[in-house]
């Protein structure tokens, strides 16, 4: 199992001392978070897609290449790419950059961000999130799969005789993970492709989280990608640790009290109770964490957020040290123990990926263009026919 860090990158003032990073010094603090964390020994780093203040990641392949090259280890990914607000060729040509610069070490996260103002200022209709999600990804996947594309849809300009370079690594596109907390059509697509599914559970009780995730599997298995409990799974979560857990707890107090995304709301007692944020020791973050698997199945990245809030740099790079040494190694352990053989531990790797694409025959065979090799259906049939039952 893969246990990593991820970030939304907000610029906060640290309410302890009143200081505000600039968008400079924020940037260049990821940087280093992510570079603390490979020499943790930690799985995945990933950084989120925003547009907007507070947020300073807005181009994520470019802090990726970056640590591409100053990292050995860590996967990099995003927790969020704007499938609904990024041009798809763009979206093929950035990625397939950065799989080449990474040496495959990479992978991408699909969603629709958590922005509605985003749409307009990339010339988009929050309204068609869902169906820009849908074929905007179908087009990427041909982008990827085919050489040559001729393509026309709903929401861009039509294709003639496209080819988007660099090809991907190997003639083998990034593994793909699609994002959502709330909307089970992009746990289909996610099922429909065979791709994978990540639920960033930090708003929300695990309850909520499980139906979203077994709907996943049931869709999974459906579509002939293999039987539910082998679908690919992720979850985010928060934690702020301290050996003395109330020390823990009086310390993070008052960021979570002034938190742009939920200060001034629940309280922390009632957000630490209905969602997975766990403040307090390493083992209630273990005890915790180890649990989950009970609701949502073996699943196979687990990432954390813990650069938020305002919190201080040092403060952040010493959680990282807690999770590495005192948490990961027990959840590791624990997992792998309980998972049975036929499960994945990990999301599959550029080399298996293209060790399986090479046993079919043909990196193309492996990865069908916009079609389900199933049930020769695509995922923009699916949602045609939802519209029409609907009208």
């Amino acid at each position: 199992m893969q246990f990593g860090i991820f970030t939304v990158g907000d610029v906060t003032t640290d309410p302890t001392t009143g200081r505000t990073p600039d968008d400079t010094e924020r940037v260049r603090s990821m940087l280093t978070i992510a570079k603390h964390a490979d020499e943790a020994g930690l799985d995945v780093f990933a950084t989120g897609e925003h547009h907007n203040p507070p947020f300073v990641p807005s181009s994520p392949t470019t802090m990726l290449g970056y640590l591409a090259g100053v990292t050995k280890n860590i996967t990099l990914s995003t927790s969020t790419t704007l499938i609904t607000t990024n041009d798809p060729v763009r979206l093929a040509e950035e990625y397939a950059m950065l799989q080449v610069i990474a040496d495959g070490r990479m992978d991408l996260m699909m969603g629709r961000g958590n922005t509605g103002p985003v749409y307009p200022w990339f010339g988009q209709d929050i309204r068609q999130g869902i169906p820009l999600a849908i074929e905007n990804y179908a087009l990427l996947r041909r982008l990827w799969t085919e050489d040559v594309v001729d393509w026309s849809g709903k929401f861009r300009t039509p294709l003639q005789g496209f080819t988007s370079t660099p090809r991907p690594l190997d003639g083998v596109p990034p593994f793909v993970w699609h994002g959502s907390i709330r909307s089970p059509e992009i746990a289909e697509q996610a099922a429909f492709y065979g791709d994978g599914f990540f639920h960033n559970a930090i708003f929300w009780p695990m309850e909520h989280t499980a139906q979203m995730v077994h709907f996943y599997r049931q869709r999974f298995e459906h579509y002939g990608h293999g039987q539910a409990d082998q679908a690919i799974v992720g979850l985010g979560g928060q934690v702020f640790m301290n050996k003395d857990s109330q020390r823990a707890v009086s310390e993070f107090r008052p960021y979570f009290d002034n938190a742009p995304v939920y200060g001034h709301g629940p309280s922390l007692e009632d957000f630490s109770r209905d969602t997975p944020l766990t403040v307090g020791s390493p083992q209630q973050v273990i005890d915790r964490y180890g649990k989950f698997r009970e609701q949502v199945g073996d699943y196979q990245r687990q990432l954390f957020l813990m650069d938020h809030a305002g919190l201080p740099l040092k403060t952040v790079l010493e959680q990282i040290d807690l999770l590495a040494t005192e948490v990961v190694p027990v959840l590791r352990r624990e997992a792998e123990a309980a998972r049975p053989s036929h499960v994945p531990a990990n999301p599959p790797s550029h080399a298996e990926r293209v060790a399986a694409a090479r046993a079919a025959g043909s990196v193309h065979d492996q990865h069908v263009a916009a079609a389900d090799h199933w049930t020769g259906r695509t995922a923009e049939d699916d949602v045609e026919a939802a519209d029409a039952v609907s009208r």
